[in-house]
């Protein structure tokens, strides 16, 4: 990654314009050409540096809900049931981790009951049993990665 690349990151994390062109009026803040930024933030995107550039949500004011869920699952099946979960379009997330609950996910959902529908379609899938944690409250922690 380049300094111009390291530009770009920075900035965009902060928002992107909401107009007409907005490539084009980001791409003006940065000092690029529209094409430039377009094909550099592709770039970026294939490269893995960015695993995802697009709008974030507020799935509940959308009508829509979003909670996290854990499951407890042997190591020597984890990659079964890896692959079913990450096949449910409702799954946002989906980490591995060293604990007694070893994969945690968010389930984001069109509708509040969706959510349990999810669950026990992932229960009756992977037959493991699936924590759900949802939100109780909920908390604005403002996060940049200067790159």
């Amino acid at each position: 990654m380049d300094d111009v690349d390291r530009a770009i990151v920075n900035q965009l994390q902060g928002g992107f314009p909401i107009c007409e062109r907005p490539y084009a009026e980001a791409a003006a803040e940065l000092g690029l050409g529209e094409d430039e930024l377009i094909r550099r933030v592709e770039a970026l995107l294939a490269a893995g540096t960015l695993t995802r550039f697009g709008p974030m949500y507020h799935a509940e004011r959308l009508g829509g809900a979003l909670t996290l869920a854990a499951m407890k699952i042997p190591l020597d099946d984890f990659e079964r049931v890896n692959a079913i979960v990450n096949g449910f379009p409702e799954v946002a997330h989906n980490y591995a981790r060293e604990h007694e609950f070893n994969m945690w996910f968010v389930l984001a959902t069109e509708t509040p009951e969706r959510i349990g529908e999810v669950i026990a379609e992932i229960e009756q899938a992977t037959g493991c049993k699936v924590y759900n944690m949802p939100k109780l409250e909920e908390f604005f922690v403002g996060l940049r990665f200067e790159a």
